[in-house]
Order: structure tokens, then C-alpha cells, then sequence
């Protein structure tokens, strides 16, 4: 698959990610073909600017041609002109903001002669140049505050573009890049206060904030009763705290549980004060106080800042019992019963009853996953997650075989970029996350997320047929 010429480095391209590549491709343009195919209405794909499948052939031409023009490149060409790359593109970013075109209630789009162009597609490949370079800068050291704040800037300017068109799906992607950082040194605690922030911000958002803020409190308690010795018996005294907590929360408040827990709470702190652990009591204390903080705030925002409209967004995937099915839940339930319909082995290629007749919204776009599932059943929808599995664990192996850190670095960038792409796209099909419309990569309609890709991957494959010349 891989050989050496006399320069004692490969040229070839590594073959299975080009076959994972033009598998996934393929299955898109089928795809994309097969929504737009209608009774009476065979969808002509040479119908380049009157069908659906024919501006997608045109854009598959362009990107193939887009990936043998990289090829082309020398490979240090990425590497050298990374920033101004990602110049260029923040560029596009504050340009659309001026002079693009409003869809969908985004200005995201530069539109011309029948054509889209989407630079957030752009910004996403660029960042990956920008960070892989900073990262593979001698200077750069994460486990230092300068080098985490520049490369915390590198992610947040296009991010805070992108959310001024406004774009949310598009500027999660950017969340990918901490993948790369935690491989390059980023500190797992970091991690883990931001899962846990998202997990109370989550909470927040469905449970009573008291309730939150009683199990926070108790939590810290528990944590400060086992500091002292014997540990038995302050977990003896923990678990009858809970009880006694579980007892009285079955009041009408819960306001009872709340102050036993705070005052249990100060009596430990206090304890283990006069014990010289100040700072562990302390940084305790305010880690609780954070999380009060933001599952209050969470709930505040939800009830009193956020839209109508919005709040159906957040109950459609946390609490669709209270959304109308024939309202804001009508596209994930369209979404999930056409998948459902496919069975095992699903309608057959170009007889799928839903797609035909249109019953999910954004089908050759967002929602293009539930096409595979209801044509081509659970054997079609399994094995295109396995093709990207297969494609993020080659990424992987890529990425670690890389001897130069720049390549290491990009291909980490690229996985994670795909990684979130992915899981995002086909979990908001099947309603297990929020529709925040992205695409799904090589599959989806649309000619700038083709290319981005494209060029994401033709990119990667360069720099690894070159792994051997430093």
C-alpha cells in the first residue's frame, strides 16, 4: 500500500482512508440523488442547475479535482502559510457578516449565480492549520497560562464570528480542538470542570435548581466528613445524613434538606479548619458555590431570557413530553419513524415512502441520515457508522505514526473535526441530541462542506505520504 522511493520517504497516499474517503462520498451522492427522486421524476444528474443531484455532481467534480490539486502541493506548503490561511479566513467571517446572504434567520452564506458558499466550512480547516502550527512551535508549552490563552484565542475568534451570524451548530464544531490539546498537555482538570459545568448547566435546565444545589452541598459534605479518621464511622454519619436529607425533601420544599446540608456543610469545614486544611475546605467551598451558581443561573435563563422558540429547542430534546408533536418535535419524530420504517434491510434504493413524499424537513441536508435508514434499513444505517468509525480510528493510526509534530498535531485536529460532525449529525436524528443542524461529512448536500472536508482529508493524506522527510 505504502512505498519508498530513493529519497527515503513515501509518495503513495495511504489507500484505505482514499477508500473510506470515496466510500462515504459515494453513499452521500446516492443519497442526495435518491431525496430528490420523486414519482414521474427520475432526477436527472445532468440537470447540473435544476436538480438537487446535479449541483451535487458538479461539487463532487470540483472537490475531487480539489483533492488531486493538493496532491500537487508540496507538503511543507501548509505548514509555512498555516496563519495566513487562517487570516483568510477570518476575513470570510467578518466579510459575511456584511455582505451575506440571510437564510434561516443566519447570515452565513455569500450567494452567487445559483450557488452557495459557506466560509464557516473554511474557518473550520483553517483553524486546524493555525492550531497544528502553534502547537508545533518550539515556545509552545500548555502546561503555561500564555501558551493555553493563545491557543484558547486561536479557537474563540472564529467561534465569536460564527455565533454573530448566528450559527450555533458550526461554532460547537470548534469544541473538537480540545481534543488535540488534551493529546498535546492541556490539563485534565480543565476537562473536568467543564464537563461538569455542562452537566449542571444541563440539569439546571430540567430539575429544580434547589434539588441541585441540596445534592451539591451534600456531596461537599460527605467529602468533608471522610477527611477525618476513622472514615467508617463519618460514613456512617454521611448515609444517615442522607437518609435524614431524603426524609425531609419529601416536604413541600425541600428547603429543610437544603439547611441541613449547608449546616452540616460548615460544621465539617470549620473541623477540618482548625485542622490546618484550609485551602482544601476553601477550594471546596467555592467549586459548590460554582455549581449552585450555574444550575441557577441555567434555570433563570431557560424561564426568563430564553425565547419560546428556544425553550422548544432544549424540550424537544430533554423534555419532548411537553413539546407538540405537530410543532417543535415534528421534525426529530418524522426523523425517528423514518428511520424505524427501514426495518432490517430497509425499503430498497429509490422506495423510500417518506423521503418521497417529504415528510422530514432538511432530509438532503441535516437530516440525510434518516434517508439511510429508512432505504437501505438497519444494515445501510450500522454500516455507514462503521465506514466512519473505520475512518476515525485510520485518522487515528495516521496521526500517531506521524514523525513530524505539525502533521501529528493536524491529523488530531481533523479526527476530532470529524468526530464531532458525526456524533452530533446522526444523534439529532435519532432525538438523543438537540438539532443544531450540521452536516453529516461527505454526505450531506452541499458543496462547502464537501470541499471543506475534502480539503481536510487531501490535506492529511499529503503529510503522511511525506512522514518519513523532515
Amino acid at each position: 500500500m505504502l512505498g519508498m522511493n530513493r529519497g527515503g520517504y513515501s509518495r503513495k497516499i495511504d489507500l484505505v482512508t482514499f477508500s473510506l474517503y470515496l466510500g462515504l462520498v459515494g453513499i452521500g451522492w446516492l443519497m442526495v440523488f435518491t431525496v430528490g427522486y420523486g414519482e414521474g421524476y427520475a432526477g436527472n444528474i445532468f440537470d447540473f442547475f435544476g436538480t438537487q443531484a446535479g449541483k451535487q455532481t458538479i461539487w463532487v467534480g470540483i472537490s475531487f479535482f480539489v483533492f488531486a490539486f493538493i496532491m500537487l502541493f508540496d507538503w511543507k506548503f501548509w505548514s509555512t502559510f498555516a496563519y495566513p490561511i487562517y487570516g483568510i479566513a477570518v476575513f470570510f467571517l467578518m466579510a459575511v457578516l456584511i455582505f451575506g446572504t440571510k437564510t434561516k434567520g443566519a447570515t452565513a452564506w455569500f450567494s452567487f449565480g445559483g450557488f452557495s458558499f459557506q466560509p464557516s466550512e473554511l474557518a473550520k480547516f483553517a483553524t486546524a492549520l493555525a492550531m497544528s502550527s502553534f502547537l508545533s512551535h518550539y515556545g509552545t508549552n500548555l502546561k503555561t497560562l500564555k501558551s493555553q490563552l493563545l491557543a484558547f484565542g486561536i479557537l474563540l475568534l472564529p467561534m465569536s464570528l460564527i455565533m454573530l451570524q448566528p450559527d450555533a451548530g458550526s461554532t460547537l464544531v470548534f469544541l473538537s480542538f480540545f481534543i488535540v490539546l488534551y493529546r498535546e498537555g492541556l490539563s485534565p482538570n480543565l476537562y473536568i470542570i467543564g464537563i461538569t459545568s455542562a452537566v449542571l448547566l444541563i440539569l439546571g435546565l430540567i430539575i429544580d435548581p434547589t434539588y441541585i444545589a441540596q445534592a451539591l452541598i451534600f456531596i461537599g459534605a460527605t467529602f468533608l466528613f471522610l477527611q477525618f479518621k476513622p472514615q467508617l464511622y463519618w460514613g456512617a454519619g454521611a448515609i444517615a445524613l442522607a437518609a435524614a436529607m431524603i426524609y425531609l425533601s419529601r416536604h413541600e420544599s425541600g428547603y429543610e434538606a437544603l439547611g441541613l446540608a449547608v449546616l452540616s456543610f460548615i460544621a465539617a469545614g470549620v473541623a477540618l479548619v482548625r485542622k490546618r486544611k484550609t485551602r482544601m475546605v476553601s477550594v471546596l467551598a467555592t467549586a459548590v458555590l460554582l455549581g449552585i451558581g450555574i444550575s441557577f443561573a441555567a434555570n433563570y435563563a431557560f424561564n426568563s431570557v430564553l425565547k419560546p422558540h428556544q425553550q422548544d429547542r432544549i424540550n424537544v430534546w430533554l423534555r419532548p413530553e411537553l413539546c407538540d408533536e405537530r410543532g417543535s418535535l415534528y421534525n426529530v419524530t418524522q426523523s425517528k419513524m423514518a428511520i424505524s420504517s427501514g426495518g432490517l434491510k430497509g425499503k430498497g434504493f429509490l422506495n423510500g415512502s417518506m423521503t418521497k413524499l417529504n415528510y422530514v424537513p432538511e432530509q438532503s441536508t441535516d437530516f440525510i441520515f434518516c434517508t439511510i435508514g429508512e432505504e437501505q434499513g438497519f444494515v445501510g444505517a450500522f454500516g455507514t457508522i462503521i465506514l466512519f468509525l473505520l475512518l476515525l480510528i485510520r485518522i487515528t493510526i495516521i496521526a500517531e505514526r506521524q514523525r513530524s509534530n505539525f502533521s501529528r498535531h493536524y491529523a488530531y485536529c481533523v479526527g476530532g473535526i470529524f468526530f464531532i460532525h458525526f456524533f452530533v449529525n446522526i444523534g439529532m436524528t435519532m432525538g438523543l441530541l438537540p438539532i443544531i443542524g450540521i452536516p453529516l461529512p461527505f454526505i450531506s448536500k452541499g458543496g462547502s462542506a464537501l470541499l471543506g472536508f475534502t480539503a481536510m482529508i487531501a490535506v492529511l493524506m499529503k503529510l503522511d505520504s511525506h512522514r518519513y522527510q523532515i
